[in-house]
């Protein structure tokens, strides 16, 4: 087991509070802090402590033995996830992430960060405010007859087809700054579109507000997860929360920034399924519980004390609140809020004891 300095992001949409609390700091941190990486990404790849020796290069001076045969056949020689906590203060990017077959083409021609795809999950673990897949277009038609606005007319139209595509081109290319404040206005005084309103505070002239009108809008309770597949266009809004995704960088972002977007590269990505957002309440009553996705690179478990951490293949712990201590073998290593350990490939099993909590990150090969 080797315990890790993870890399803190600094974004304006974060918070000043909630990482800062979490890593035991005695005040607001100077900048907001968004993301805490942990993982082998290579643009910010956590640290061995007490060393300046970068998780990636560890591992790849030994990918047998410290990912063990099954990953190293299945992903190569990375560590196929990567684990944060996001804390949200402000709107992130309305976004869309590539499929494995979208992401290789799109490395190769059109400039990718990497040849992955990148679903991800992510568990509340404060209230957690989201934008994420389509609402069924019946909903939606209902809710623009709320808002009574002749201008959102083409907008219902191709939304009584059930053409989503259709609208979300459509809305995707109003960047008029009159239109978002007309939406914005009528969207306070509908109770399940008030998000709309609060977006265009922030971004008063951006087609992702009007875009915004066709997406689910999720409020996750503490312990709730929500799955973001491939090709599901979403917008984190407010809320801290650990997410685990493949160790990927691919996002491509249609509005709700100031970061360039992509209209035309997030339409050809975007699924245009509709029906209610994919939340996980988990899966197991005791120390371990376990949030299922369909992804093989990873898996996402809560862990408090008394669970036991079965070996095989590569693995990341990382303690959100109190202190744990984790025993495998004859070593022992103590982690506090936002602290970290790598597990590498062993038969052995670790557990977990103490009084806090904290996260397990696995691969999900069967």
């Amino acid at each position: 087991m080797r315990k890790l300095d993870a890399i803190v992001r600094e974004y304006h949409w974060g918070s000043r509070t909630a990482l800062a609390r979490m890593r035991g700091e005695t005040g607001p941190s100077p900048v907001p802090q968004a993301e805490l990486w942990v993982g082998a990404h290579p643009d910010d790849p956590s640290r061995l402590a007490g060393c300046d020796v970068r998780l990636d290069a560890h591992l790849a001076a030994n990918p047998a033995g410290l990912l063990g045969p099954d990953s190293l056949a299945a992903f190569g020689p990375r560590l196929p996830f990567l684990l944060k906590v996001l804390a949200v203060d402000a709107p992130l990017s309305l976004q869309v992430h590539p499929n494995r077959e979208q992401a290789a083409t799109g490395f190769a021609e059109r400039g990718y960060r990497d040849d992955r795809a990148k679903p991800e999950v992510l568990v509340a673990l404060t209230e957690f405010e989201t934008l994420s897949g389509f609402r069924r277009p019946v909903e939606t038609v209902a809710l623009l007859d709320e808002l009574g606005l002749p201008s959102l007319a083409p907008m219902r139209a191709a939304l009584s087809s059930d053409d989503t595509g259709s609208a979300l081109r459509w809305a995707l290319c109003r960047t008029d700054r009159a239109l978002v404040a007309e939406v914005a206005d009528a969207a306070a005084r509908v109770p399940a579109l008030a998000h709309v309103a609060g977006l265009a505070e922030d971004y008063p002239a951006d087609a992702g507000v009007v875009a915004a009108l066709l997406l689910n809008a999720v409020r996750l309770r503490p312990g709730q997860a929500l799955h973001v597949g491939a090709g599901v266009l979403h917008a984190h809004l407010r809320g801290t929360g650990v997410e685990l995704m493949v160790n990927s960088d691919n996002v491509l972002r249609a509005g709700l920034t100031t970061k360039p977007v992509d209209v035309p590269g997030v339409l050809s990505l975007v699924d245009h399924r509709s029906g209610p957002a994919a939340v996980l309440d988990g899966e197991g009553n005791g120390p371990l519980r376990t949030y299922r996705t369909p992804d093989p690179e990873f898996l996402l478990h809560a862990v408090r004390p008394g669970a036991v951490l079965a070996g095989g293949g590569p693995q990341l712990l990382l303690c959100t609140s109190g202190s744990v201590v984790v025993r495998r073998g004859g070593e022992e290593v103590v982690l506090r809020g936002g602290e970290s350990v790598f597990l590498p490939h062993n038969a052995d099993a670790a557990g977990v004891f103490g009084a806090g909590e904290a996260f397990w990150a696995t691969t999900n090969l069967p």
